[in-house]
């Protein structure tokens, strides 16, 4: 077993398949193929099951992508230790959020002070987010969930409002506030189980009595926007995300103020990494960046 071999089964494993990690490593795909297939061949082991273009982690791949996750982790950790200085030249962000509307005003805060940083960002809901960052699949987890967690820090960002909007053309495209139990019986479509959004809004529903006829849940909310369109109900958006599509038409709740804060989250362990722990200041200290 190689360093190489390890790394070129984690990429695979990390982009779900062997073009894109030899794109991921900038090598050959023959070149990934090989040192997996190697090491599988030295341990008499299927890490992989092959598919057309993708491939799924054998139960045995499985455990090995935990162990290198935190291999790999300690590896960037220890080098950001050594060439790290004060200021920070450069560096990688690998951020998981549930929405890229509360990630975007932070990192473009840190690139004006730090054009060297590179970043990746996978959109998911809170609690997809969180095990990203627990599996140390994600430096930073940008969320609307406080975790009571001594593995995590975590800084408020901001606190939001939910809204409800329908198409331009709905009979209720005039009105500005309604109540919650004007939607009993109506449909209504919202970010799926495991979203923050679809918890609060449920949960206030419940407390005004009302009964949606049909809810639709959708994974993103770009998904819940096109749900809307297509007139399968009465859409739920933060406030902040709700932008300016002329498609559509917000309508505050009249009867509650539903709020939800932002956090951006970390393990402890990683703020000292430059990257992260410049992420953090960024938001802290927003005036500085």
């Amino acid at each position: 077993m190689t360093p190489s071999q390890l790394r070129a089964f984690h990429l695979v494993a990390q982009e779900g398949g062997f073009s894109a990690a030899a794109n991921s490593a900038m090598v050959s795909q023959p070149t990934i193929s090989s040192q997996v297939r190697q090491l599988e061949e030295e341990y008499k082991v299927r890490l992989f099951e092959r598919r057309a273009r993708s491939v799924d982690l054998t139960e045995m791949g499985q455990a090995l992508y935990a162990v290198t996750t935190r291999l790999f982790a300690a590896e960037a950790e220890a080098n950001s230790l050594l060439s790290g200085a004060k200021t920070l030249i450069r560096g990688n962000l690998r951020i998981a959020g549930d929405s890229a509307y509360h990630v975007m005003p932070a990192l473009a805060a840190l690139r004006r002070q730090h054009q060297g940083i590179r970043f990746s960002l996978r959109i998911g809901n809170s609690a997809d987010v969180l095990q990203q960052v627990l599996d140390f699949n994600a430096d930073i987890g940008v969320m609307a969930k406080l975790v009571s967690d001594p593995r995590l820090h975590s800084l408020e960002i901001k606190r939001d409002q939910l809204i409800l909007f329908v198409p331009t053309g709905h009979a209720w495209a005039k009105k500005k506030r309604i109540g919650l139990r004007d939607l009993d019986g109506q449909d209504l479509v919202v970010r799926e189980r495991g979203s923050v959004t679809r918890e609060v809004f449920e949960n206030a529903l419940a407390r005004a009595g009302a009964t949606p006829a049909m809810l639709s849940d959708v994974q993103t909310r770009e998904g819940v926007r096109e749900a809307v369109a297509a007139g399968f109900g009465i859409g739920v958006v933060f406030r902040s995300e709700f932008g300016t599509d002329p498609r559509f038409h917000p309508i505050a709740i009249a009867d509650a103020e539903i709020e939800v804060s932002e956090y951006a989250v970390c393990l402890r362990d990683s703020l000292r990494l430059a990257p992260v722990r410049a992420f953090m200041d960024a938001i802290e200290h927003p005036t500085k960046a």
